[in-house]
Protein backbone atom coordinates (compact mmCIF):
# COMPACT_ATOMS: atom_id res chain seq x y z
CA UNK A 1 0.00 0.00 0.00
CA UNK A 2 1.34 3.20 -0.52
CA UNK A 3 2.41 5.61 2.06
CA UNK A 4 -0.21 8.36 1.31
CA UNK A 5 -3.22 5.60 1.44
CA UNK A 6 -1.53 4.18 4.48
CA UNK A 7 -1.71 8.28 5.83
CA UNK A 8 -5.35 8.81 4.26
CA UNK A 9 -6.62 4.92 6.53
CA UNK A 10 -5.21 6.66 9.24
CA UNK A 11 -6.57 9.81 9.29
CA UNK A 12 -9.99 8.35 8.98
CA UNK A 13 -9.53 5.97 11.97
CA UNK A 14 -8.37 9.10 13.61
CA UNK A 15 -11.42 11.12 12.84
CA UNK A 16 -13.59 8.04 13.90
CA UNK A 17 -12.05 7.30 17.06
CA UNK A 18 -12.23 10.85 17.92
CA UNK A 19 -15.97 10.68 16.91
CA UNK A 20 -16.63 8.04 19.83
CA UNK A 21 -14.36 9.53 22.12
CA UNK A 22 -15.39 12.93 22.27
CA UNK A 23 -18.62 13.09 24.41
CA UNK A 24 -16.65 11.39 27.52
CA UNK A 25 -13.09 13.71 26.42
CA UNK A 26 -11.53 14.66 30.17
CA UNK A 27 -10.33 17.47 28.45
CA UNK A 28 -11.11 20.45 26.05
CA UNK A 29 -12.61 18.70 23.03
CA UNK A 30 -11.79 21.69 20.68
CA UNK A 31 -7.78 21.87 21.33
CA UNK A 32 -7.32 18.05 22.10
CA UNK A 33 -5.58 18.63 25.20
CA UNK A 34 -6.33 16.13 28.32
CA UNK A 35 -7.45 17.41 31.65
CA UNK A 36 -8.19 20.81 31.50
CA UNK A 37 -10.43 20.62 34.38
CA UNK A 38 -9.67 19.66 37.81
CA UNK A 39 -11.94 16.37 37.74
CA UNK A 40 -10.63 15.01 34.04
CA UNK A 41 -7.39 13.29 35.38
CA UNK A 42 -9.76 10.79 37.68
CA UNK A 43 -12.26 10.50 34.63
CA UNK A 44 -9.21 9.41 32.39
CA UNK A 45 -8.72 6.53 34.68
CA UNK A 46 -11.43 4.73 32.88
CA UNK A 47 -11.49 6.63 29.54
CA UNK A 48 -11.18 4.75 26.15
CA UNK A 49 -9.55 1.52 27.71
CA UNK A 50 -11.70 -0.31 24.73
CA UNK A 51 -11.27 2.19 21.98
CA UNK A 52 -8.14 0.47 19.25
CA UNK A 53 -5.41 2.80 18.59
CA UNK A 54 -6.36 4.34 15.05
CA UNK A 55 -2.81 3.64 14.07
CA UNK A 56 -2.94 -0.06 14.54
CA UNK A 57 -4.15 -1.66 11.03
CA UNK A 58 -7.35 -3.37 12.11
CA UNK A 59 -6.27 -6.30 9.52
CA UNK A 60 -3.02 -6.43 10.38
CA UNK A 61 -2.97 -5.52 14.58
CA UNK A 62 0.31 -3.89 13.65
CA UNK A 63 1.05 -0.05 14.29
CA UNK A 64 1.06 1.92 10.65
CA UNK A 65 3.58 4.48 12.55
CA UNK A 66 5.80 1.94 14.18
CA UNK A 67 9.22 3.59 13.34
CA UNK A 68 7.66 7.55 14.38
CA UNK A 69 4.98 6.27 16.96
CA UNK A 70 5.05 8.38 20.47
CA UNK A 71 7.07 7.38 23.43
CA UNK A 72 4.24 6.53 25.40
CA UNK A 73 3.63 3.95 22.90
CA UNK A 74 7.16 2.58 23.03
CA UNK A 75 7.19 2.12 26.36
CA UNK A 76 4.04 0.90 27.39
CA UNK A 77 4.41 -1.72 29.19
CA UNK A 78 7.72 -2.25 30.80
CA UNK A 79 8.06 -1.17 34.40
CA UNK A 80 8.66 2.91 34.96
CA UNK A 81 9.36 4.63 37.41
CA UNK A 82 6.46 7.43 38.08
CA UNK A 83 6.91 11.01 39.54
CA UNK A 84 6.82 9.74 43.08
CA UNK A 85 9.71 7.00 41.94
CA UNK A 86 7.25 4.47 42.33
CA UNK A 87 8.10 1.54 39.63
CA UNK A 88 4.75 1.29 37.98
CA UNK A 89 3.58 -1.50 35.90
CA UNK A 90 0.61 -1.69 32.94
CA UNK A 91 -2.30 -3.62 34.68
CA UNK A 92 -1.76 -6.45 31.39
CA UNK A 93 1.62 -6.99 31.70
CA UNK A 94 3.34 -9.14 34.47
CA UNK A 95 0.17 -10.36 36.11
CA UNK A 96 1.36 -12.52 39.56
CA UNK A 97 4.80 -11.53 38.92
CA UNK A 98 7.36 -11.94 41.77
CA UNK A 99 8.18 -7.92 42.71
CA UNK A 100 11.94 -9.05 41.69
CA UNK A 101 10.73 -9.93 37.97
CA UNK A 102 9.30 -6.79 37.91
CA UNK A 103 12.23 -5.06 39.19
CA UNK A 104 14.71 -6.85 37.23
CA UNK A 105 12.42 -5.69 33.97
CA UNK A 106 12.29 -1.75 34.43
CA UNK A 107 12.99 0.06 31.73
CA UNK A 108 16.30 2.64 31.51
CA UNK A 109 14.75 6.08 31.48
CA UNK A 110 17.99 7.97 30.70
CA UNK A 111 16.19 9.39 27.52
CA UNK A 112 13.74 11.25 29.64
CA UNK A 113 15.87 14.39 29.74
CA UNK A 114 15.29 14.46 25.23
CA UNK A 115 12.00 13.66 25.42
CA UNK A 116 10.98 17.03 27.59
CA UNK A 117 13.33 19.26 25.32
CA UNK A 118 11.25 17.55 22.45
CA UNK A 119 7.89 18.50 24.09
CA UNK A 120 8.60 21.75 24.78
CA UNK A 121 9.72 22.39 21.24
CA UNK A 122 6.16 20.69 19.65
CA UNK A 123 4.93 22.90 22.20
CA UNK A 124 5.98 26.02 21.47
CA UNK A 125 5.45 25.77 17.65
CA UNK A 126 1.98 24.35 17.89
CA UNK A 127 1.08 26.97 20.83
CA UNK A 128 -0.93 23.58 22.35
CA UNK A 129 0.30 22.63 25.67
CA UNK A 130 -0.26 19.22 27.23
CA UNK A 131 -0.98 15.90 26.56
CA UNK A 132 -3.39 14.77 23.86
CA UNK A 133 -4.59 11.17 22.57
CA UNK A 134 -3.51 10.15 19.09
CA UNK A 135 -6.99 10.62 17.67
CA UNK A 136 -6.88 13.87 18.98
CA UNK A 137 -3.59 14.84 18.08
CA UNK A 138 -4.25 12.99 14.04
CA UNK A 139 -7.49 14.22 13.41
CA UNK A 140 -8.34 17.79 15.06
CA UNK A 141 -11.51 19.82 14.73
CA UNK A 142 -11.84 21.55 11.77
Amino acid sequence: MAPADVAQRVRTRAAQSRTRLLAEFPGDPATGLLFTEPQHEEAFADFANDEPCPVLDPDTGTCDLYAFRPVQCRTFGPPVRDEDDHLTVCELCFVDAPAEEVARCEMDQSWRQQEEALIENAEQQSALFGPTLVAFALAPVK
